[in-house]
């Protein structure tokens, strides 16, 4: 052991201290070394604000080998298994499942003008107003071009998700529109509880709840009243 000791600083002085180190004030330490997550105490030789171990210690905290060969010295270090993990981690990471700042302004925007539509169509039924054929196409542009720029947006899993309940929403209140501009067509009026049960009113208002309720946990939640 005194031998193979002696050896090993041997090295150490011949491999890192060139004469003009040799000649200064070195100290000696006891640390403690980490290699590749591996840890161990060794001696640390301080010389001119610089720090040197010998490499038999520096092969057994590294789990290595150190071999002799003639002038010829091989450290070998197996791969580190901690690096590899720690490199391939990002490919593993789940995607993030949140909603971007700009869909969710998007997706506010296209919710915003599908309740004004709702609202208009609310109103007409409770004060028998006229519906002419026309009456809902300007809603329903504003509402396809704030859908698009939505589904533009959309750059998470989350917003993805989410789009396609928008897009449902549009649709339903989209056919709420035509469903009630054909019963004013053929009954000439329109009972306010006739739309407040009906179940295409009731979807479409659940799904805003839940939209809404989403927006404000930022995370995409999936509810069948949207589909």
């Amino acid at each position: 052991m005194r031998k193979k000791s002696w050896r090993g600083w041997l090295i150490l002085l011949v491999l890192l201290i060139v004469p003009e180190l040799a000649r200064s004030q070195a100290v000696q330490q006891s640390r403690t070394l980490i290699v590749n997550g591996q840890s161990g105490p060794v001696k640390i030789v301080e010389i001119d604000g610089r720090s040197y171990v010998d490499l038999e210690s520096l092969a057994r905290i590294a789990n290595g080998t150190l071999g002799f060969s003639g002038n010829q010295i091989t450290l070998t270090l197996p791969s580190s298994a901690a690096g590899t993990e720690s490199a391939a981690a990002p490919s593993r990471l789940p995607a993030n499942s949140g909603f971007s700042r700009e869909f969710l302004r998007a997706s506010i925007e296209e919710m915003a003008v599908i309740r004004e539509w709702r609202s208009a169509l609310v109103n007409s039924i409770e004060n028998n107003f006229p519906i002419q054929e026309d009456w809902g196409e300007g809603y329903r542009s504003q509402a396809a071009s704030s859908l698009e720029l939505a589904s533009v947006a959309a750059s998470t899993d989350s917003d993805r998700s989410a789009v396609q309940l928008l897009s449902s929403e549009f649709e339903n209140i989209k056919a709420l529109s035509v469903q009630l501009l054909a019963e004013r067509k053929s009954m000439q009026y329109v009972s306010p509880e006739h739309l407040k049960d009906d179940p295409l009113n009731q979807k479409i208002l659940t799904c805003a709840r839940s939209l809404a309720s989403m927006a404000v946990g930022g995370q995409f939640v999936d509810d069948a009243s949207c589909h």
